[in-house]
This record gives structure tokens, sequence and C-alpha cells, in this order.
């Protein structure tokens, strides 16, 4: 990694003043894994879930082997591997594999097309690529072309007959290989993993963290929020590619010696309930469109839910129906927060004993979080201003993409959000929208969030989303997609309802020219609105 990128990274920041967060010089993220050997945790539980269980012992053996296997393959320092991998024991494996050997994984969204996954490869230059045996077809001549790809290895099933050459089978190719592996010397600052943005505004944006991050988002967030303990069980349904899940199902668990609950699969309610009833998780980790989900599905009202002790959402505002309605089925309310890729997790979060619905929540200390103006000054509370972030878990950069870095990442260290707040007299921070996603519609500026969450306190709506669409003459107008309670309703009546509804809560100009009635929202691969998908109806 270059000296450039080591010094934009502050090894004394404020942050880490703050929360007492120190590590060496030369220091390994694979560490959050392996010093549980040190705490005497080997032979406690480390993975649940149908895929399998791992002790400790048995997953730092296999991270041992991934990383003597990517070394076999003639990978050098800060080399890139591809990580196309359901939630099963193999991914922390070969994660952390590959961070202690000195290689850099990245972590791909499983829905990831032939022609996005040419983008990844040929962006990152990875030579090598882990994948699931039913993704492995992904990899055809379409992904592999103009990359450098070499070898891809197969995990939990049969290499695919039409997998990229030098396809081999994780099992028997793993068995070949020592069981212990030194850390590589890797200093503080130097590249650790990649995630990818999701590219809804263009390419996908390689976000860069370093080999401290994990251990600055446990120590800022988890043990601040979560407080976990080596009793718990950490139970993510967001999956390990997405930021969020990764914290909750790897950084954080394991920085506490807990274990975690893996769920393979698509995450259909009926498999999250049997899960729950089997493994009994103590920390659970969902996102708003989720828990509206669960709430509603056939058989919520006879899981037992009784071993839960926390429930945690993020990357969309939680409505009162939502909260209200899980807090009804389990007896727990959610403790909402916000974070981000760039950041690698939460920034900011209610508390257990301190929380206000519909509010992103307090700074997560660690952090520093400023509200400006659009000249960067800052403004009061009660004023509306665009988040900053800064803390010592930022990516430093966009993987090659000098243009992008420079409009997000901003002098001092601080990250541009581009998300428009209103902080309280109590220092809660309220989500209002993008900075850019102000339209105007017959005339007047109307921001879609705020008549989203509006239409979604609606007591028979189920879900909903607002966005703005243009019209054949260019002029802009405000669409809402609906779930109702009641799917056999009068569309016609229902619309000029809800028309109404928001009339009377906000200014009349406000109200959605047209309204969408289907049947589930489309959703991402994280489980937020496919806001993009909303856009092509």
């Amino acid at each position: 990694m270059s000296s450039e990128i080591r010094d934009q990274v502050s090894a004394d920041s404020a942050g880490a003043r703050e929360i007492g967060f120190a590590v060496p010089q030369t220091y390994n993220a694979s560490r959050v894994l392996f010093d549980n050997l040190a705490k005497d945790h080997g032979d406690r539980l480390a993975l649940i879930g149908p895929a399998g269980t791992r002790t400790y012992a048995e997953l730092c053996t296999d991270a041992c082997r991934w990383g003597n296997g990517f070394t076999s393959l003639g990978l050098k320092r800060g080399d890139r591997v591809l990580l196309f991998l359901d939630d099963t024991p193999a991914y922390p494996a070969a994660f952390f594999g590959a961070v202690r050997a000195g290689f850099v994984p990245l972590l791909i969204n499983t829905l990831t097309p032939p022609d996005l996954l040419q983008f990844y490869l040929a962006d990152s230059g990875a030579t090598v690529a882990v994948a699931e045996s039913e993704f492995s077809t992904r990899f055809n001549a379409e992904a592999c072309k103009d990359t450098r790809l070499r070898t891809l290895i197969v995990v939990n099933g049969e290499v695919g007959d039409h997998a990229a050459p030098a396809a081999v089978g994780a099992a028997s190719w793993l068995a070949q290989f020592p069981t212990e592996l030194a850390e590589a010397d890797t200093h503080r600052n130097e590249m650790a993993f990649w995630m990818y943005s999701s590219g809804s505004t263009g390419r996908p944006k390689g976000i860069v963290h370093l080999q401290h991050d994990m251990a600055y988002s446990d120590v800022a967030f988890a043990q601040n929020v979560l407080k976990l303990t080596p009793g718990d069980i950490c139970f993510s349904v967001p999956k390990i590619f997405f930021a969020y899940g990764f914290g909750n199902s790897v950084t954080f668990p394991f920085s506490a010696g807990a274990a975690t609950l893996l769920l393979p699969g698509q995450p259909k309610p009926a498999s999250i309930f049997a899960a729950i009833e089997r493994y009994q998780p103590s920390v659970f980790f969902g996102l708003p469109t989720l828990y509206t989900s669960l709430t509603k599905a056939e058989g919520a009202d006879k899981t037992n839910f009784s071993s839960l002790r926390m429930s945690l959402s993020a990357a969309e505002v939680l409505s009162a129906e939502v909260f209200n309605g899980w807090k009804t089925l389990t007896g727990l309310e959610i403790v909402e927060g916000l974070g981000s890729t760039e950041v690698l997790h939460i920034y900011l979060s209610n508390r257990p004993e301190r929380k206000k619905l519909g509010a992103a929540g307090l700074r997560v200390p660690g952090y520093e979080v400023a509200l400006r103006d659009k000249d960067g000054r800052d403004v009061a509370d009660d004023e509306e201003g665009i988040l900053w972030v800064r803390g010592d878990s930022n990516t430093p950069l966009y993987w090659n993409r000098p243009d992008k870095s420079a409009e997000t990442i901003r002098e001092g260290g601080w990250i541009y959000t581009g998300d428009r707040f209103v902080r309280d007299a109590d220092g809660f921070h309220f989500f209002r929208g993008r900075a850019d996603d102000l339209i105007k519609i017959s005339g007047q500026w109307v921001y879609p969030l705020e008549v989203e969450l509006c239409l979604a306190d609606h007591p028979d709506i189920r879900e909903c989303a607002v966005f703005a669409a243009e019209l054949p003459d260019r002029r802009m107008t405000l669409k809402a997609a609906v779930v109702m309670n009641n799917r056999a309703c009068d569309q016609g009546e229902v619309t000029r309802k809800l028309q109404d509804y928001v009339k009377g809560k906000l200014l009349p100009y406000k109200y959605p020219r047209e309204v969408i009635f289907i049947d589930e929202l489309p959703k991402t691969g994280t489980g937020k609105i496919d806001r993009q998908a909303l856009l092509r109806m």
C-alpha cells in the first residue's frame, strides 16, 4: 500500500482519543478472529447454523488453510481475492485466511450478474476468486473476459461445468495445506479488504478499508451500543457482503468471543422464524423492510422470540407502524441506527435506554458528525443541514476513482454523505432525504421522502415508496408505490383517500399524483427498497 494512502489516516485522531482506541503500527485484522485463541476461547462456538458449526479453534484452522492455499497460488502482498459467497462457515474462513496472509479480499454481492462481475474482476485485478457452487457458473466467458482471473475455488458443492478455467473444489484443495499460518506484518493503515458501492448512480466504487478499521468499529459502536458478551449469539439477516451484515456477523461477535448464527439462502420469514426457534439468538439485526415482512408473515405469532434481548435496524427510516408491530410481536423495541459502507458500520445510533422513534440516533462515540449548509458552514439545532462524518474507520479513498474520492472524502478525513438531517436539542438526528433529491412539482419544491414517511404512517399501508418520475413532456411528477394490508381494495377509491391523507398531513401540493398498487416492493440484495426498479414501473 502506498505511503500516500497511509498519510491520509490519522494515528491519533480525536475520535480515537475519545474511545481510547490504539493498535500497534504493525497490525493485522485477522487478530479479530485469532485473538480468541489467546483469550482461551478456542473451544467456544464461533459459528452455528444450518451450514454447520465451528469452534474458534476450528475456524482459525480453516483460515490458516485458506491463507496457505492462497499463498500457494503465487499471490503477492496486497493482491486481491474476490469472494462470491453465501453466509456459511467458508466465508469468514476464506476472508480471515486472505487477510492473515497479507492479501485483500473483496466482498461481492451474490446477486451480481456476469457483466457486473466482469467489472469487479477487471477493476480490482483479482487473479483468484472463491465462489459458492451454485454461483460458480456466473464466472462464464462474459464475466472473465479481459480480466486477470486465473483460479476459481468452489465451495459447498461441485464445480460447475461452465465455470472459469482452472476451477477447483475447495474441500480437497484445502486439505493439502498446513493448519498454521503466521500473520503478515501489515501496517495498521494498509489495505485489508474492499467492498463495492451499489452503483445506483453510476459505476460501482471500490471502497477500501484498512487493517485497523474492523477493530475501530467494534470499540466505537459495538462496545457502546451492543455490549456483547461471550454468551451472546448474533443473528444478522443482512448478508456478510453488506457492510452492516459484515459487522453484525463477523467483526462484533468475534471481537467479543460470541457466536454467530449464519443462515444461507434467501431469507424468507419461515426460515428466519425456524432459525430463531432452533438456535435461540440473543441479538437480532434487520432492516425496516425485513421487520415489515416479519411482522405480517404467517407464523409470526407462533414463534418463540424469548431468546432475543436486542433488535437492531439500519439503512432506512423506521416507521412507527413497524416499530410498534415488532414490539407487539416480540416485546422488544427496535434500536435504530445509520451507517455507511464508507464508514464501515454505524456512526449514528439510538440506545436501548435512550431513543426517539424516527431518529437515526445520537452520535456514536469515536465519530465526529457535523451538519453543514451547502457552503460548508455549521447549522444550528432544528435547522436542516448536510451530514459530514469523520472517524478512524472511514475509507481513505475509492479505488482508482480520484474524481469520486474528491467528491466524497474531503480535507481532514471528513466524509460528505450527501444526506440531509435535522438535529434536535437532545442531539438526535432525523433524516430528511438526499441533498440532491429535491424536485419541483407544479412549481413547488418537494422531498419525496417526506411524502413517503407520511404515507408509511397510514394504518392501511403495509409498506410504500415514493419517488419522482419524469413525464413525456419532461415535467416531473410524484409517484407512490404501495403495498396494502387489504390487497382486494378498490384502488380508485383508495388512491383518492391516500392523496387526501397526504394533503391533510402535509401541504396540499405534496400529494402523489399517481399511486401504484403492488404485491411487494422490489428489494436490492441488501434488503433495501430498489428505487431504480421502481423507476422502471
